[in-house]
């Protein structure tokens, strides 16, 4: 899979392995602070802009304004980091966020300023994350690699839950402007981390062309020939695009909890539990499968995670919608074998438009499916809705499976020729 490895060498290499490499050390930290920062300035907006106008829909707008700029960032700025050192592309995308932020919490600034400055710090944060990915298969050779992506997967997950909850607190204790400030902080923080134990490396396009390669929208329709074009990167985009379907509870988690007789104590149940899943099935996975066998489970497994929320149809009570959706997570970690060999698959003067464009996908895709979820949900049962987007999520994982897996030596030109990372 990702630069190789065998079974033997899977048993051997462990976390503390992957953790004694410095340079690891310094991009899961500034991945956890930059995730933490995004939640940070989302709640701390959201409750401004809310305290302001006393509007719902313009609160939620405002939290939609957060995400969105992360599948157009993906797409049409994520060749920066391929065209520039990818370290420098991090340290300024910090220091870009931190003194947007710090503006967004002077006192006297417009609602519709706010709201701009929050668009194009979220923007920043694509080529950011693109950077970041492309630089691990640098850092991580083999199974390290593997579980360097294992150890990354569940960081966001349980960063954007520290970040919402403790966001929130600190909003409610210090105030919004205080939030703001302290998310600025973050990213500052980030910036001197990766400045301090991430290894400069050479522009990958600029070692490869003299030219410096495709930019702007070259840059951009080059990186998505180039995906659309190989069967590996193609097949496990499109796998990790999936993620928009089994995610489709968290579209409609309020009334779910409410139809299940919870209140806000269940709804965070509930959105634990699938994460709690998938954190499981990333380290199960990681540790327990060979390297060999891990693209083989991938179909399966992408078809499981969706194909068992068709339970809910059969309206589950709270405990047994909590097990659906912690199983739905375990066999989310199918992930984990896209990931790497998307990584395995792009080339390396290409790879930070490879994976804008993967992590561009998936944003757009949730975004979609989850306002149609919570839509949908107004006329129809939460969990009639979630058994749909099951189903809907399994047919299509289905036709990919059957399309990755028509013969070993199709397998065998997957390998060689693979994925993106979610974060």
């Amino acid at each position: 899979m990702a630069r190789g490895g065998t079974a033997a060498q899977a048993d051997k290499t462990t976390f503390r392995d992957v953790f004694a490499v410095a340079e690891f050390r310094a991009l899961w930290l500034a991945q956890l602070l930059s995730v933490v920062g995004d939640q940070f300035a989302r709640v701390a907006l959201t409750v401004l802009v809310f305290n302001r106008t006393q509007s719902a829909l313009l609160a939620a707008v405002t939290f939609v304004v957060s995400v969105v700029p992360t599948f157009i960032g993906g797409i049409t700025l994520s060749w920066l980091a391929d065209r520039h050192p990818r370290r420098g592309v991090m340290i300024a995308c910090d220091l870009i966020r931190c003194g947007l932020v710090l503006l967004m919490a002077l006192p006297g600034v417009p609602l519709a300023a706010l709201i701009a400055l929050l668009f194009v710090v979220t923007l920043a944060g694509a080529p950011f994350s693109a950077a970041r990915a492309a630089i691990y298969p640098d850092v991580l050779d083999g199974e390290k690699y593997v579980l360097g992506i294992a150890i990354g997967l569940t960081t966001i997950q349980f960063a954007q839950v520290i970040g919402f909850a403790v966001g929130g607190t600190i909003v409610g204790f210090f105030g919004t402007r205080t939030s703001l400030v302290v998310d600025a902080g973050t990213f500052a923080v980030s910036a001197v981390i990766v400045q301090r134990w991430v290894r400069s490396r050479p522009a990958p396009a600029a070692a490869a062309h003299e030219d410096g390669g495709p930019r702007g929208l070259a840059g951009v329709l080059a990186g998505t020939r180039l995906v659309f074009s190989n069967r590996m990167l193609r097949s496990t985009m499109l796998f990790g695009w999936l993620a928009a379907f089994y995610n489709a509870p968290e579209g409609v988690v309020t009334p779910l909890a409410r139809d299940l007789g919870g209140g806000t104590l269940a709804v965070g149940v509930i959105l634990a539990a699938q994460a709690l899943g998938e954190t499981s099935g990333v380290l199960a996975f990681s540790r327990f499968v060979p390297p060999s066998a891990r693209l083989r489970f991938m179909g399966p497994l992408a078809v499981a995670t969706s194909a068992v929320l068709v339970l809910f149809a059969w309206r589950p009570n709270l405990l047994e919608s909590l097990l659906i959706l912690f199983v739905s997570g375990i066999c989310a970690s199918y992930q984990l074998a896209a990931n790497s060999g998307f990584v395995s698959a792009a080339p390396q003067e290409q790879r930070s438009q490879a994976f804008g464009l993967a992590q561009g996908g998936i944003s757009l895709g949730q975004g979609i499916v989850l306002i149609a979820a919570g839509a949908a949900a107004d006329t129809r049962s939460p969990a009639r809705v979630i058994a749909v987007c099951g189903a809907v999520g399994a047919a299509l994982a289905l036709v990919l499976a059957l399309s990755w897996l028509p013969s070993p030596r199709g397998q065998g030109r997957g390998r060689v020729s693979g994925r993106h990372e979610r974060s």
